[in-house]
């Protein structure tokens, strides 16, 4: 009496050569979902699957993990290095703008004392 179920070493035996093949040659599944209503956006899922070695992923040039905050401790200190540095241009650009003001206040004020001494015949 032959039986059809196959022996379960085979079975793992071809899973394993499954999954060494997906590793090796990759499966990636990437995709964005966004709902918008009259065109504002209220809810954006970002969906990204990748099976494959991490030699591979790179190899293809994905290699997105690196670059997302969420993802990478390296990439979530440049977010906030950036954060910060968006902050001090923004307070730099305001003493700019200050001191700009202030030149020009002190501008307007030299032709009018020049004005005074004029008529007061000096």
């Amino acid at each position: 009496m032959t039986s059809s179920i196959e022996p379960s070493y085979r079975r793992s035996t071809g899973l394993v050569d499954v999954l060494d093949r997906v590793l090796d040659k990759g499966l990636v599944i990437a995709g964005d979902i966004r709902v918008s209503l009259a065109e504002v956006e209220l809810l954006t899922i970002k969906i990204r699957l990748l099976v494959c070695s991490i030699d591979k992923a790179e190899q293809i040039g994905l290699d997105w993990w690196r670059q997302d905050p969420e993802l990478s401790m390296s990439a979530r200190r440049l977010s906030v290095e950036n954060d910060a540095l968006r902050e001090q241009v923004r307070m730099l650009e305001e003493r700019v703008s200050a001191l700009a003001l202030e030149q020009k206040r002190q501008q307007s004020r030299v032709p009018r004392s020049r004005k005074a001494a004029i008529q007061k015949g000096g």
